[in-house]
């Protein structure tokens, strides 16, 4: 039998996006595919796509000629090309051109965007959904929204990342005591530090527990273009909100963690929400995009931008540690429901079979 030649295809690379492509392209260099990612140099660096057993080609970030030619060389002779995220199913799209080569295309987000930017993401979402063969969402709701923009065919792919090993250590764990939390609540927000994050309503309800005894410390692990500003925000209104940058310890943190929190205005399967119900951690999220479907009971879900509910819910999970076993144990019950590595693998290449193999 012929090896099938597959081309995964990354554009900016969020971490959860990232981090499935490293996983998918382990599985299936593992089941005999032979795999390429293209990717920037900086993500190769960062998920070691070659140690997965894949070729690595890099190619920028940026769509001008030379990087779609870089990518219309990698996926010569390829049986099936697969895009993950917008940018780079349309770069991969413009590359393929007239090719007779079937185009996956893996949703793993939606960009917010408002004005004339969200007219020209309609635009791209459009190009994308009616380039490819089959459209995978990582939620119902992007599933939909892959409909919506044309999708021949659009589909739930809920994607698995590499679960986490819970360290060793107490609430008292080495990391806890590093970032100045010992004998207080510790608070764990991990994500870039960007505009629809929702760190604004998460610094507000920071406020209402400075009246605590003692005082939540809240740790926010991440970086962005808005660090110095949210910065300035702490500083000035002399908030208990620690700003700790990108971090390679974030399982050791999260797992020593009191309570975890996801103030998004939209998500799909967001890690930090996978590694808190899988560690064990009480979470507190908006119940925004694929959120709920993600963690169903086993969370506490508040409006996004409400910063009197958010600040409610967390308060009254550090007052309630009935509860807060209660979430633990729903947690750990929501994660096994998931799909595992081994299982999302064997999703997508199904996928490729049917689109590769000859019909009888």
């Amino acid at each position: 039998m012929t090896q099938l030649r597959t081309v995964l295809v990354l554009g900016g690379g969020s971490a959860g996006s990232s981090a499935h492509v490293r996983s998918l392209a382990a599985g299936l260099a593992a089941r005999g595919v032979r795999v390429t990612v293209c990717a920037p140099a900086e993500l190769d660096r960062a998920y070691d796509f070659r140690g997965a057993g894949a070729l690595h080609v890099p190619v920028p970030r940026r769509g001008d000629p030379a990087a779609v030619a870089a990518l219309r060389a990698a996926c010569a002779g390829a049986d099936v090309v697969h895009a993950h995220g917008l940018h780079a199913a349309v770069r991969t799209a413009i590359a393929l051109g007239g090719r007779r080569v079937p185009l996956v295309v893996t949703w793993h987000t939606r960009p917010i965007e408002e004005g004339p930017r969200a007219r020209l993401t309609r635009l791209l979402e459009r190009r994308a959904a009616r380039a490819a063969a089959i459209v995978l969402g990582t939620s119902s709701e992007l599933v939909d929204r892959a409909r919506g923009s044309g999708a021949r065919d659009a589909r739930l792919a809920p994607i698995a990342v590499p679960a986490p090993h819970r360290p060793a250590g107490g609430p008292e764990s080495k990391a806890r005591a590093e970032v100045g939390a010992v004998g207080r609540p510790l608070l764990m927000a991990v994500g870039s530090l960007e505009p629809n994050k929702g760190y604004d309503t998460l610094l507000d309800a920071a406020r209402t527990w400075r009246g605590l005894d003692p005082v939540p410390l809240l740790v926010v692990a991440g970086e962005g273009r808005e660090r110095g500003r949210l910065q300035r925000r702490i500083e000035n209104g002399g908030l208990p909100v620690e700003l700790i940058g990108r971090r390679d310890d974030i399982t050791e943190l999260l797992a020593a963690a009191d309570l975890a929190v996801l103030p998004s205005r939209w998500e799909a399967r967001s890690i930090l929400a996978q590694e808190a119900l899988r560690l064990g951690v009480p979470l507190v999220a908006t119940a925004v995009g694929g959120i709920p479907e993600l963690v169903g009971d086993a969370a506490e879900l508040v409006p996004y931008g409400d910063a009197a509910s958010l600040s409610e819910a967390v308060l009254r999970l550090l007052g309630d540690p009935e509860r807060r076993r209660e979430l633990v144990a729903a947690g750990r019950a929501q994660a096994a429901t998931w799909p595992t590595e081994d299982e999302t693998v064997a999703q997508v290449l199904s996928v490729y079979d049917e689109l590769t193999l000859p019909t009888s």
